[in-house]
This record gives C-alpha cells, sequence and structure tokens, in this order.
C-alpha cells in the first residue's frame, strides 16, 4: 500500500458539493506527493469492483475524475456489469486494463490477482447489487470482482459498498441481513440514496452520487 500525505483540510477545501468533482481539489487527497524524504511517490491506488445494475454510468464520472486527480485506478466488472458500459470505456478512463474475467490473467505471474488487492490503497465496489451483496458477505467468488475482493486485506485496506437496486429489493429482510453482516465485516455501506428509479420507482435504493462516492473514498482514506 502507498504511504498517503496528512489529513487535508476537507471542511475547509470542500466546501460544495461538486467540489467533489474537481480534480485539482482532489489532487491534494488522491495524487501524488512527496514522501518524508522528499521523492514523488505515485498516486492512490484505488480498486473499483463494478457489478451489473443501471448505475454503471455513475462509475464513469467516479473514474474518469480520480483518474484525472492522479490516482491509480484499476477496475474490473462482472459479466453482467459488461452489458451496461463497455470494458474499454473504463479502460479510456483509468488508463489501465479492465479486469472482466477470471481466467483472462492480466497479470500472467499472478493468475489469482493477489498482487493487485495487496497494492490497493482503497476498493469501492459500485454499483453493489443484491446479488453481488450476497456473494460478498457469504464468501463467494464467483465473478473477477468478488475473486480480488476475497484477497484484500480487511485490515489494512477500507472497502466501500455502494448499494443499488429497486426499493422493493433494498427492504428485502434477506437483503437487509446481508448488509448488517456487510457492516458487521468492517465494510463500509455508501448510501443508498432514495428518489427516482429507472424501474419506475420512487423509493430508497439508488445508488449515491459519484461526489459521495469520491467523498467517502477520500474519507475512507484518512480516517
Amino acid at each position: 500500500m502507498t504511504e498517503r500525505q496528512s489529513h487535508p483540510d476537507l471542511n475547509s477545501d470542500f466546501k460544495n458539493p461538486e467540489d467533489w468533482l474537481n480534480p485539482q481539489k482532489l489532487a491534494a487527497i488522491f495524487g501524488p506527493h512527496a514522501d518524508k524524504n522528499g521523492d514523488n511517490t505515485e498516486g492512490a491506488r484505488i480498486f473499483i469492483g463494478i457489478a451489473g445494475g443501471i448505475a454503471v454510468y455513475k462509475v464513469c464520472t467516479v473514474v474518469s475524475r480520480l483518474a484525472q486527480a492522479g490516482a491509480q485506478v484499476t477496475v474490473a466488472m462482472t459479466e453482467s456489469a459488461t452489458r451496461f458500459v463497455s470494458p474499454l470505456t473504463f479502460q479510456a478512463l483509468s488508463g489501465n486494463p479492465v479486469y472482466t474475467s477470471p481466467w483472462e490473467h492480466l497479470e500472467s505471474s499472478d493468475p489469482q490477482h493477489i498482487s493487485l488487492a495487496d497494492r490497493s490503497d482503497a476498493v469501492l465496489i459500485a454499483p453493489c447489487t443484491m446479488n453481488s451483496l450476497a456473494s460478498i458477505v457469504h464468501g463467494q467468488t464467483d465473478s473477477v470482482v468478488t475473486l480480488i475482493l476475497s484477497a484484500i486485506d480487511r485490515k489494512t485496506t477500507p472497502v466501500l459498498i455502494a448499494p443499488a437496486m429497486n426499493d422493493s429489493m433494498w427492504t428485502q429482510p434477506a437483503n437487509q441481513r446481508n448488509i448488517k453482516l456487510a457492516q458487521d465485516d468492517g465494510n463500509i455501506i455508501v448510501g443508498p440514496g432514495s428518489g427516482w428509479q429507472a424501474c419506475r420507482h420512487d423509493g430508497t435504493g439508488r445508488m449515491s452520487e459519484p461526489e459521495d462516492l469520491i467523498q467517502a473514498l477520500a474519507l475512507a482514506l484518512h480516517l
């Protein structure tokens, strides 16, 4: 993991929601900086796991702004996620290859992608569907996203989960049990919000907005 700089003044530098989408401001948190020896280090290493849901489009903004701020962003997508936004989009936005299958070994010497998990400073799973949440809390590695996540050291690397689902799915007893299990395991739940949903419902389950996700990552990095 990368040694991060001291806690920025989040109150004075980020007064408005749109500040969390400003790459110049975000660079103080996620970008390269001089370490105690005066040497420049690389930006924060952020792993973003994307499950299949219409909210995938919001993650494009998250990846773009973090990359512009100097973060090293690596994206993995479930097969369902690739039906909403193409991996090529996230490759272009992040500047890095995108993982879409456990069988595509972008790191030929590390087919389990353990080194990717080891070097991550923070993890964001967004959108996290009801199905992906169940896989995470029950230790299933049935996608490249949950496979990489299973190798994350939770004692040193914060894991943020941004649920996104229909309001009826969100309130299901099984889903609420899984949310509690995820929190008990030390995961940080971000959102969800309430409002108009793609299914034409109006209720709780909307994935948090990009600025909220970036703010949550910043806070998690500097706890």
